[in-house]
């Protein structure tokens, strides 16, 4: 079984803010992050900082990075962001540059991706503060 947890580089006692579940999200990744960080997913609507969002995305959700700015909730200091959206060929799917173009327009960038297997993850950073 693929450790999609791993992949994302999520452990223990991490918290998760889980944003934009749906009938098609996949239930192994949430269950692999679950494990990983040993407590449950935390609702989008929890106003708590955390250490991760995972965040399911898919094309027609709306404006992606008007979402990065103000539809994650508050991040700790080091705090990511794991965009989701469905894999090349299947609806929804959103390219690595649609997801860069994004995160650029939010003030942030597209840091990484890796292979959840029908989901594609998109590690988002901060970019440094300007002197």
């Amino acid at each position: 079984m693929p450790d999609h947890a791993e992949r994302m580089g999520l452990r223990a006692g991490q918290s998760v803010r889980e944003v934009g579940w749906d009938d098609d999200t996949d239930p192994a990744i949430r269950d692999d992050v679950r494990r990983a960080i040993g407590t449950e997913l935390l609702d989008e609507d929890v106003e708590v900082s955390v250490d991760v969002v995972l965040y399911w995305w898919r094309l027609g959700d709306g404006d992606l990075a008007s979402q990065l700015v103000h539809g994650v909730g508050p991040l700790t200091g080091d705090g990511a962001v794991w965009v989701l959206t469905p894999g090349a060929g299947r609806p929804g799917h959103t390219s690595a540059e649609e997801i860069a173009e994004a995160a650029d327009d939010a003030g942030r960038y597209r840091m990484a991706g890796a292979d959840l297997g029908a989901w594609d993850g998109h590690l988002i950073g901060r970019r440094a503060a300007e002197a």
